[in-house]
């Protein structure tokens, strides 16, 4: 991929052993911490036809997919060839559109509820290290969570994005490897939490070998969430130190 595509990787000092963390747990950013309510639709709709030069006429379909996959498939549907050019200027066309839409976006869409006291209550326990693992663009993700001030709970370095890899489950490892470097600490399978809304996010964990954790915030049922294998469903976030518990329950060392 392009420039635009290709993420970097900044190595931070490693943390002192004794204070280490023990697990990491990383957070699907829509419809689990934060919705748009129809603004990510509405930037497509802008940002397509900036980077082609032709209307949106149809989107693909999005709910738990990385935005490789989406764009490419966008392309695909609307005529146009997904190489890596045209994806790279569809990328930067979202990332463009999502900069000039930060005032829409945090008008419109909101931090789902309980999203930011989960991620400060976890953020004040040391056994826990929280990142990222999101279909979405890299800066896409940043510019959402600044939007709603989830940004400085989060530890984007060592988190995963829909420009690292068009198969979710191919995230896990990477986000491993980035807090890896960034913590000190080699965050094993068992020792690797994924928190989502989708039955995709479940799959995703799954196939990657580590725990989910799934939230019925977004639009699959509870029911569907088990179906897909999630063994953990909570209704929302609005109780923090139930996901702390079951966060840390079995990390305790």
């Amino acid at each position: 991929m392009g420039a635009v595509l290709a993420g970097t990787l900044i190595l931070m000092p490693s943390v002192e052993p004794s204070h280490a963390p023990q697990v990491l747990v990383l957070w699907d950013v829509d419809h689990t911490l934060i919705e748009t309510r129809g603004v990510g639709y509405a930037i497509y709709q802008r940002a397509f036809p900036a980077a082609t030069g032709r209307p949106l006429n149809t989107l693909a379909q999005v709910s738990g997919r990385t935005e490789l996959d989406i764009m490419r498939e966008t392309l695909r549907v609307n005529g146009i060839k997904p190489t890596d050019e045209s994806t790279d200027k569809l990328a930067t066309a979202l990332i463009n559109e999502y900069e000039k839409a930060r005032d829409e976006l945090a008008t419109t869409g909101r931090a789902l509820p309980g999203a930011a006291q989960t991620l400060q209550r976890l953020a004040a326990e040391p056994r826990v290290h929280q990142a990222v693992l999101t279909g979405n663009l890299r800066d896409v993700a940043r510019i959402k969570l600044e939007v709603f001030g989830l940004d400085t709970l989060l530890d984007l370095r060592s988190s995963a994005y829909g420009d690292d890899h068009n198969e979710r489950s191919k995230l896990v490892a990477v986000a491993q490897a980035r807090a890896s470097d960034h913590t000190g600490t080699a965050f094993d399978n068992q020792h690797t939490i994924l928190i989502g809304d989708t039955p995709k996010d479940i799959e995703a964990g799954l196939t990657a070998g580590v725990r989910a954790i799934a939230v019925a915030s977004g639009k699959s049922t509870a029911e569907e969430l088990h179906a897909a294998g999630a063994t953990i469903v909570v209704d929302n976030l609005t109780d923090p130190e139930r996901i702390t518990q079951l966060v840390t329950q079995r990390n305790t060392a």
